[in-house]
């Protein structure tokens, strides 16, 4: 009887193209005496586990003798053969190992136990091989060569083989024995989020999640390459972890200390650090900053996050936007290969709002807003219509192109509707523009037909420049100092419908500059005015003389007791709206998301004791929380200004994913919990204790220690 072929042998359909492809493959014949006498190519992650990594041999490592290690991906025992996928951060290397006993005469056969412990391996074994690189032989069984173009190493596989018995000892070894994993780790995971969440550090070891950090760590190479580069001359510090509360905006985190009723907070940024750090001389600095804010989370917020920090001396709004400008396209360049458009837009705030309805439009498609309040608030039917009922009411029209063909069911209208509810909280008005030629005749629908004539919806289709088979959607808020909070509702929606229309890619990217913010917002909840950005904003040059000296005949009506109860009443006793006041802050935008935002910053004493006085700050507040920074201006400070970057948010964006959870090592869900490691937790009495803090009833008994 003729011996049995080998495995390599049974690839090939004749016994002359396995000569050939012996002869390109001389090492495949024989292996070795030692695992390591044939040299290899140099490798820069070369150490004692491997020679290369599972993601670097190609054809050119063809009879080289290489260590590889890495996970058990898969492994598959064809009897003739076992096939090992073996898995690390770089790639994936197909493995074979023999089985020297196929087509064997059982009564002959001989021990194999290098390929019956490979037969044996478990997902996600970590292991060692020593073997042969050799090119993949033969053809599938559609004739094509027996190749995996998906895999950069597809032309290749390293044959592992025992050199007579006993085999090898190094040529398969187990490091770390696995249990099956309860997901699968490949890119199209069979777990939902919960599961990743719970089981995250085998969640990273999915190809998808090693690449969304890989990106995050290009993106922070090339931020520190171009901000710490001889032509901007960054330079990198770190400011506290551990500082003081300001309950301004959101939640603080606190961390008590022994001292009794003393606490710190945990920074939602490091802004009057770097602010300091400017009085300081030192010119430009920036840092890869963690911040804390104890709101509530969505897909792009978490309790803790990361930004690029930034703040520089000497400089105006222009010389900021320019230099971040260039950063912004060397991070796009070098993490997706895309060339950002130079210079990026501008779009004044009070433009963006009016056309768009939003402070972070998407710019990739047009749908503006138009204004249709005097033609909807007094139809000619005399009827109330409950929608349109707001004081000072504001009604806006939102012309979606096509929009009554893609939504030309009543249940897609419905829903339509629906969606409006759910996620902008509103109630939507629809018109569908099927016919809007007077001399073919009209043809118009809409949830308003029982109060508004035909004429009267087809001017409101006119006025929003409708074209037929369009939809007009159609919101109504209150006005006034409102009026905002109301274009925002449809600015949002406009988002929804890009992305339900398609037009929002995730492979485009569109930036822009939106400047000249507000300087204060209405909080409706306080009743009072609050910063649009932030206390140290400064505020346009001409109105901040005006607020010096309004303050100043504020302070005189308060001594004389003939002063309103706050200087924001004050001021629009005097003619002035606190709503109108500019800001020369500026906000960066990517594809209708806010990536960055910044401001020239207040540099003088009495202009920011003049801010803290408009937020509603006595003196005794004032010096009580910032007393420290005031006193800082009082000793030569530098006009400055800057901006942060949301790290997470623009590597979504440049990942193409929604949640910036996926872009994170360790996330927390949407509750603030940590439930890989079931954070936060209790604390043992005794250091309660020690903290002189004690529990109230409600939050029942601290746990004990063990």
């Amino acid at each position: 009887m003729p011996p049995a072929p080998t495995f390599i042998e049974s690839r090939f359909t004749s016994k002359a193209d396995y000569e050939n492809w012996l002869a390109s493959n001389p090492a495949a014949n024989s292996a070795p005496e030692e695992p390591t006498s044939v040299a290899v190519a140099p490798s820069l992650l070369k150490t004692g586990y491997r020679t290369h990594t599972c993601g670097e041999l190609r054809r050119g490592h063809v009879g080289q003798t290489v260590t590889l290690s890495g996970w058990v991906q898969v492994a598959r025992d064809k009897n003739f053969a076992a096939f090992i996928d073996l898995r690390d951060r770089h790639g994936i290397t197909q493995i074979l190992i023999e089985n020297p006993n196929h087509g064997v005469d059982p009564a002959n056969a001989q021990p194999a136990p290098l390929y019956e412990r490979a037969s044996a391996l478990g997902r996600e074994t970590v292991i060692t091989v020593t073997g042969i690189v050799v090119e993949r032989a033969g053809a599938n069984k559609d004739g094509k060569a027996n190749k995996n173009e998906a895999r950069a190493t597809g032309e290749i596989e390293v044959l592992v083989r025992a050199s007579g018995e006993p085999p090898l000892q190094n040529a398969l070894r187990v490091l770390s024995s696995a249990k099956p994993p309860p997901m699968k780790i490949e890119n199209k995971t069979d777990a939902g989020e919960d599961t990743c969440l719970k089981w995250r550090f085998l969640d990273l070891r999915r190809p998808i999640m090693q690449q969304r950090l890989m990106t995050r760590n290009r993106i922070l190479q090339a931020v520190r390459s171009e901000l710490c580069s001889d032509k901007n001359g960054f330079v990198e510090l770190e400011t506290p972890m551990l500082i003081k509360s300001t309950p301004e905006g959101a939640r603080d985190f606190l961390v008590p200390t022994r001292t009794p009723r003393q606490f710190y907070a945990l920074p939602q940024s490091p802004q009057t650090f770097k602010q300091l750090l400017m009085v300081g001389g030192l010119d430009r600095y920036f840092q890869i900053a963690r911040c804390f804010r104890d709101e509530e989370l969505r897909a792009d917020r978490q309790p803790e996050f990361t930004q690029i920090d930034c703040e520089m001396s000497f400089v105006e709004q222009n010389d900021i936007l320019t230099l971040f400008e260039e950063m912004m396209r060397r991070v796009f360049r070098e993490t997706r290969g895309v060339e950002l458009p130079n210079p990026f837009p501008r779009l004044e705030y009070t433009e963006a709002m009016a056309k768009y309805g939003i402070d972070k439009p998407d710019l990739r498609y047009d749908m503006q807003l138009t204004d249709v309040t005097e033609l909807a608030l007094a139809p000619s039917s005399g009827a109330p219509f409950p929608p349109f009922a707001h004081p000072e009411a504001l009604v806006l029209a939102l012309c979606v192109p096509g929009g009554s063909v893609k939504y030309s069911t009543t249940k897609a209208l419905k829903m339509l509707v629906e969606k409006a509810k759910d996620e902008v909280k509103a109630t939507m008005v629809w018109v569908r523009c099927d016919g809007l030629d007077e001399a073919k005749g009209l043809k118009l629908d809409s949830s308003a037909k029982k109060v508004f004539s035909t004429s009267e919806l087809l001017s409101w289709a006119h006025k929003a420049s409708a074209s037929e088979g369009d939809l007009l959607c159609v919101f109504a808020g209150p006005g006034g100092r409102h009026a905002d909070a109301t274009r925002e509702i449809v600015g949002k929606f406009r988002h929804i419908m890009g992305s339900e229309l398609g037009l929002r890619p995730t492979d485009s990217f569109c930036p822009l500059w939106v400047v000249n913010f507000p300087l204060l917002e209405w909080n409706e909840e306080g009743g009072r005015w609050s910063a649009k950005h932030h206390p140290f904003t400064r505020g346009d040059k001409g109105e901040e003389a005006m607020l010096i000296a309004s303050a100043e005949e504020y302070a005189t009506a308060v001594n004389e007791g003939v002063a309103p109860p706050s200087f924001a009443e004050f001021l629009e006793k005097k003619g002035v709206d606190c709503g109108a006041l500019r800001a020369d802050a500026y906000d960066l935008v990517i594809n209708g998301i806010e990536v960055g935002g910044g401001s020239i910053r207040i540099s003088e004493r009495q202009t920011q004791e003049t801010m803290f006085s408009l937020l509603g700050f006595t003196k005794a507040q004032a010096e009580a929380q910032f007393g420290f920074l005031l006193s800082a201006f009082e000793y030569g400070t530098p006009p400055h200004g800057g901006l942060a970057f949301g790290l997470d948010r623009l590597c979504a964006i440049l990942c193409g994913v929604t949640s910036i959870r996926d872009v994170m090592a360790f996330p927390k869900i949407s509750t603030g919990r940590d439930v890989m490691i079931d954070s936060p937790s209790e604390v043992a009495t005794e250091q309660l204790d020690e903290l002189k803090i004690m529990l109230s009833p409600a939050a029942g008994p601290p746990q004990s220690t063990p």
